[in-house]
């Protein structure tokens, strides 16, 4: 049996709305994987997966933006760690610096809004923490960065869907 075969049967246990959620709460596939697959795998209503998938991709950002802090200095005290996190750092900076820096929280938004690879609230909540913004503005940005990128997958997936 297969990896994807283990993770599809265990999947399977699950109601069809919590894997959906469970798959938008994830770095890197957050609501950008998570609603094509609910609106062509589970063929979930439009307007609920894609509520479910912005609600859910939403529930880690309060988390990062006002606990990363301890779990930065917690994971520096491990040379592995302070590497990785070092690296991951200079990155995101390098990426999201520029217009960060020129237009703060609106330039977090368009940065979150941007439905491509690594640009979703997991790496806006990053931002925000790395260039010190303010914390209820950029949990609002994200937000409406998270709409955007949304809207802009729905619009694709739905169609893709009816005019395949």
């Amino acid at each position: 049996m297969s990896v994807a075969d283990r993770i599809t049967e265990f999947l399977a246990a699950f109601p069809d709305w919590f894997v959906i959620a469970f798959i938008s709460m994830l770095p890197f596939v957050e609501l950008r994987g998570a609603l094509p697959i609910a609106i062509f795998v589970y063929d979930m209503n439009i307007a609920f997966a894609f509520t479910l998938c912005v609600v859910a991709n939403m529930i880690p950002v309060p988390f990062i933006l006002v606990f990363f802090k301890r779990v930065e200095n917690w994971l520096r005290r491990y040379p592995y760690w302070s590497r990785v996190m070092d690296k991951v750092f200079a990155r995101t900076r390098r990426r999201a610096g520029k217009s960060i820096r020129k237009y703060e929280v609106i330039g977090l938004m368009i940065f979150v809004g941007i439905p491509l690879p690594v640009t979703g609230a997991w790496t806006g909540s990053l931002i925000a923490y790395l260039f010190d913004l303010d914390i209820r503005r950029s949990f609002y940005a994200i937000f409406a960065g998270v709409l955007i990128a949304g809207l802009i997958i729905l619009v694709v997936s739905v169609g893709l869907k009816y005019n395949l």
